[in-house]
């Protein structure tokens, strides 16, 4: 099929230094014949008094100092300073000021003229009418006004941009329903998954890391931010209804519910082994019997499209999952999913899931064929190509 090619790209999404979301899936395989500027996080909330709020600030002063640099063959990342304060016009005009001078600066320095604008990133809408593009893309991944500490503004500037869209992409239906209301050019292309690399957990060669070799089984994981959308009491119900398994928590902690972490940490069959690499989930992923995905249900999970699920069966593992739209959508096509519909019937899926075959399995993997990243990349790229 044809490819987008020879183009030059602005990206504003995440920070590159963070493990790789459906972002940076997407501009590396964008990035094999087009260049890329990637636009380090212009944030989504205003920062709090917190200690991981402050060092995300010191980061980020840090990654402004070494200017642009490259990280890999045609993709060069920028780090623009910007406060995510979204209520003051005096600093919606300053951050447009800035960020803007700061993104033509580096586009200057490229060579890039009449680059294709592509976003991820509601507070992208200060800039991207500035940038001399050809066509603004926003690719819509979560329902961003109903995380904690955004709301109304950031609604305001997400539809300001989608007005202002050639594309608006969207990774799930319940996200597409929403945003067309806005853009009739709004499509559906949902995740992927880099099959061959979570398929590893089938391999014999890849070792179980140390930290979960000689847990008792069963072995129940889960991996991810753990926030404010995880239902740590559900997990909480796994563990207690497991008391000689283990209940793995893989994953840095940001905003969730103290109490019922309090209660987590008391258990003595409950593990947290913190964030790992993403070259080491493969090995944590042969070590879990059963997968769990146990989102809280409202408007941003049931909006999500979760990587990790495909992550999971790509794997070869069984998946436990709270049933949101997308979850539901996956498991009419693929094996391996079992769903809870309320929180009381999340422990009786566990047990079916066991009871169906614990641990990696090559059909449930080889099922995640279909749904690679190359695959997904492609049907954007025809997208793109049709403007």
């Amino acid at each position: 099929m044809p490819h987008l090619e020879g183009r030059d790209i602005v990206c504003f999404a995440n920070d590159w230094s963070g493990d790789p979301l459906s972002k940076k899936h997407v501009m590396r395989r964008l990035a094999r014949r087009n260049r890329v500027l990637w636009i380090n996080s212009l944030g989504n909330r205003s920062p709090r008094a917190s200690a991981r709020d402050l060092k995300r600030i010191f980061d980020k002063l840090q990654r402004f100092a070494g200017g642009l640099y490259q990280v890999e063959p045609n993709i060069h990342v920028l780090s623009p300073l910007a406060v995510p304060s979204y209520r003051s016009p005096l600093m919606r005009r300053l951050n447009e000021v800035v960020v803007g001078s700061t993104v033509r600066g580096a586009m200057k320095r490229l060579g890039f003229r009449r680059p294709i604008v592509y976003t991820f990133v509601p507070a992208s809408a200060w800039v991207a009418g500035s940038l001399g593009a050809e066509r603004v893309i926003y690719h819509c991944v979560d329902e961003y006004s109903a995380f904690d500490g955004a709301g109304a503004d950031i609604k305001a500037l997400e539809e300001d941009l989608i007005l202002r869209s050639d594309l608006v992409i969207t990774c799930s239906e319940p996200l597409k329903e929403s945003k067309q209301r806005l853009n009739s050019n709004t499509v559906l292309v949902r995740h992927g998954v880099e099959h061959a690399h979570f398929a590893r957990a089938l391999d014999a060669d890849t070792a179980i890391p140390d930290d979960v070799r000689d847990l008792p089984r069963p072995i129940l994981g889960f991996y991810g931010l753990i926030a404010e959308w995880v239902d740590l009491r559900m997990l909480a119900d796994v563990a207690r209804a497991y008391p000689q398994g283990s209940l793995v928590l893989v994953g840095d902690i940001n905003n969730a519910d103290r109490a019922a972490l309090a209660d987590l940490h008391a258990m003595p069959n409950v593990h947290f082994l913190g964030r790992k690499p993403y070259e080491a989930l493969p090995g944590y992923c042969k070590s879990f019997d059963v997968a769990l995905l146990p989102f809280a249900k409202n408007e941003l999970t049931e909006s999500a499209n979760p990587l990790k699920l495909r992550e999971y069966l790509a794997a070869g593992l069984p998946v436990v999952a709270t049933d949101i739209p997308e979850a539901v959508s996956l498991a009419n096509v693929c094996p391996g999913v079992y769903l809870a519909g309320a929180p009381s019937s999340f422990v009786a899926r566990v047990g079916e899931a066991l009871a169906s075959g614990a641990g990696p399995n090559r059909a449930r993997s080889d099922a995640m064929t279909r749904e690679s990243w190359d695959a997904k990349v492609e049907e954007i790229e025809d997208r793109l190509l049709r403007l």
